[in-house]
């Protein structure tokens, strides 16, 4: 099987990383700040391993202020939940995924302003400037689309939201791991991030980065290690957004995930992975009846492709490059379906294929020959 679905999440993980969760799980499912022994002890020293791997590999000066959760879902709504409790107004773009539409449909008292992209899918940063208004507070956007693969210019909208003191969150589920981000540098005041896709760390992974200026409220309360004489949630990070037991073995494999990247190179990973992009891009162009999407600028994009067969449906397609070619890509609307809406695949989505840093050549070159062959009978 050819594994071409890194965009949801790496089927393949490093050595370093199955090596470190097989030994922690066995040697060091303890509770970390749950009490005095040891095994909580050194649990605690391996989520702080973590974050401080993670801090450095995002220039975040405090480890402090990562808070780790089961994945970018989770951040991202603790980020928006937590932070417009006395609602507001909102600027987001159409790029964003439904782990950022549907907690803002769902959140009281806030108004959204959605801005779309231009049809090579892009988002304009005048644009996003020019809907500021008076009571906006939070800015969000998506480093890179789900859909479209397109990355988006993070540090302008960052420059931005500090030229007008309005909060701004990144999503960089789909870039962490495969594209450098600096949150000094891009004026980032909160970053979602995923363990489990372009950090290759374990599934059930990801955390939220918060700035010392930007105060949320939790939205879950419990447990914590800390302070359980009061019935008030800690105000502190992470204690306030880390409620009961985290997954040691997992979150603690993340330093070893940080630690391979940075082996190989971060610059390496992200050329590896848009060379292949491009070389499916360009074949794809090459094949009649099969539309491929976005720019073809590929200083803009990562290893995400997306295309339409033209007569046959993408959960068609995707079906027969499964059980035909054991191809494994993805199809429909990808959680994301305001995207789809601006760039003109509203109906059926589009076929998928996002590569990943254990994708090689011959995997693009099946793909297009599988891709070809399905689209002569179109």
């Amino acid at each position: 099987m050819i594994y071409l679905d890194n965009a949801s999440t790496t089927l393949k993980k490093p050595p370093c990383v199955i090596k470190s969760m097989t030994k922690l799980t066995k040697q060091l499912s303890a509770n970390s700040g749950r009490g005095g022994h040891y095994y909580s002890r050194e649990a605690s020293m391996r989520i702080l391993d973590a974050s401080q791997a993670l801090a450095s590999f995002f220039n975040i000066s405090s480890p402090e202020q990562i808070a780790f959760t089961n994945n970018a879902t989770t951040a991202l709504n603790f980020a928006i939940n937590g932070f417009l409790q006395n609602g507001g107004h909102v600027i987001c773009t159409a790029l964003e995924h439904n782990s950022v539409m549907r907690p803002l449909h769902r959140t009281e008292n806030v108004t959204c302003t959605v801005v779309e992209p231009d049809k090579s899918g892009i988002v304009d940063p005048k644009r996003i400037e020019d809907a500021i208004q008076p009571d906006t507070c939070l800015i969000i956007c998506t480093h890179a689309s789900n859909v479209f693969g397109t990355i988006q210019p993070i540090k302008q909208i960052g420059k931005i939201c500090k030229n007008h003191g309005i909060v701004f969150l990144a999503d960089a589920a789909q870039t962490a791991g495969s594209v450098d981000i600096d949150v000094k540098d891009m004026n980032i005041d909160m970053l979602a991030f995923s363990g489990h896709k372009g950090l290759m760390g374990p599934m059930g992974t990801g955390g939220l980065y918060v700035s010392e200026n930007v105060r949320l409220v939790p939205v879950i309360t419990g447990g914590t290690g800390s302070f359980s004489e009061s019935l008030e949630q800690p105000d502190f990070m992470p204690d306030m957004l880390q409620s009961g037991t985290l997954n040691t073995p997992a979150v603690a494999s993340l330093s070893g995930a940080v630690n391979f990247i940075n082996s190989v190179g971060i610059d390496y990973i992200y050329s590896h992975e848009t060379s292949l992009a491009k070389l499916l891009f360009d074949g794809l162009k090459n094949i009649p009846s099969v539309t491929v999407y976005a720019t073809d600028d590929f200083t803009k994009r990562n290893g995400t492709v997306s295309f339409n067969i033209y007569g046959i449906d993408a959960v068609s397609v995707s079906q027969e490059l499964d059980e035909k070619y054991g191809i494994a890509v993805r199809a429909g609307y990808h959680c994301a379906y305001s995207a789809h809406k601006c760039m003109g695949t509203h109906d059926g989505g589009t076929v998928r294929a996002s590569v990943g840093f254990y994708n090689n050549q011959a995997d693009i070159d099946k793909l297009l020959h599988a891709v070809s062959q399905i689209a002569k009978h179109a």
